[in-house]
């Protein structure tokens, strides 16, 4: 209930008309939460499992198709077999929503890899877009690939457009507050599109991460304390941007609240869990001895 709260609030601050979320479905929730967990303990065989059963409940999700993707991303091989599955899969079924939809995000995380298939993914997402025109994932994943490329004005009109038909769609909200973060300087405006989303995906690390470092423009900085930790938390394998930059984060705040000893403490704990250490090396040397 609480979740399905925040949703509706999230949805009035954006202007759109209630619809039913995809994270009101616990058969969909549970195996996204439960693949997040496996997946930031570096579980990915178990992960995979979990996503690919999210995705049987609500095919079109976008978190849990690039989680998906993500996953696959880990293991050397696995995102290049998944990419050619899907294209087998477009062969039998060229015009279908989801089909595109899944593909164009598998040719977006193809550039972690440093394969540059942006060209590929959006033909995909805009054959997506033509299959299915009131959906909301397509307009996400151009989004995306604005974001990708700077283009900070045009990624904004996706990510709007995506939320127009889903206002529950975490990576839309996700991006679309760091547009605001970063690009226009907004973030109380940020901060109002992703602090529901952890009542929804309370397994989402990065998102923890995220809205930290939004309370920390803020000058919040007991709150960007407490969902900067959270996030290391469940973050356990270091492999998403809660585990990585959540210390050197942590330590920016300690030292603008004059707690030098917690920032020693968290980049030393960074230093020793070797992630973001040559950047926690520098803030260390910068603190008062």
């Amino acid at each position: 209930m609480k979740a399905l709260l925040a949703l509706a609030a999230g949805m009035l601050l954006l202007g759109a008309a209630p619809a039913r979320s995809a994270y009101a479905d616990a058969a969909f929730t549970r195996p996204l939460d439960a693949g997040l967990r496996a997946f930031y303990r570096r579980d990915f065989q178990a992960a995979r499992a979990r996503f690919e059963a999210a995705l049987a409940v609500v095919p079109d999700n976008t978190l849990a198709i690039s989680f998906l993707n993500a996953t696959a991303a880990q293991t050397p091989g696995e995102l290049d077999a998944l990419i050619a599955a899907e294209e087998d899969r477009l062969v039998a079924d060229p015009r279908g929503y989801v089909t595109q939809l899944r593909l164009g995000f598998s040719y977006v995380f193809a550039g972690s890899l440093g394969r540059d298939r942006s060209a590929d993914a959006r033909e995909a997402f805009a054959a997506a877009l033509a299959a299915a025109p009131d959906a909301a994932g397509a307009h996400t994943g151009l989004g995306i690939l604005r974001a990708n490329e700077r283009s900070a004005t045009r990624a904004k009109v996706e990510f709007l457009a995506a939320l127009a038909r889903d206002p529950s769609d975490v990576l839309a909200r996700e991006y679309l507050a760091t547009i605001y973060q970063v690009d226009l300087k907004d973030p109380q405006r940020g901060l109002s599109l992703a602090i529901d989303i952890p009542n929804a995906v309370p397994e989402y690390a990065d998102i923890d991460f995220h809205i930290a470092s939004l309370l920390y423009d803020l000058h919040q900085s007991q709150a960007a304390i407490d969902y900067a930790t959270r996030g290391l938390q469940i973050d356990v394998g270091h492999v998403g941007e809660a585990g990585q930059h959540g210390y050197t984060l942590l330590a920016l705040i300690y030292t603008d609240a004059k707690r030098p000893d917690d920032a020693r403490r968290v980049l030393r704990a960074s230093i020793a869990a070797n992630v973001d250490a040559d950047y926690a090396g520098t803030l260390l040397a910068r603190l008062p001895r």
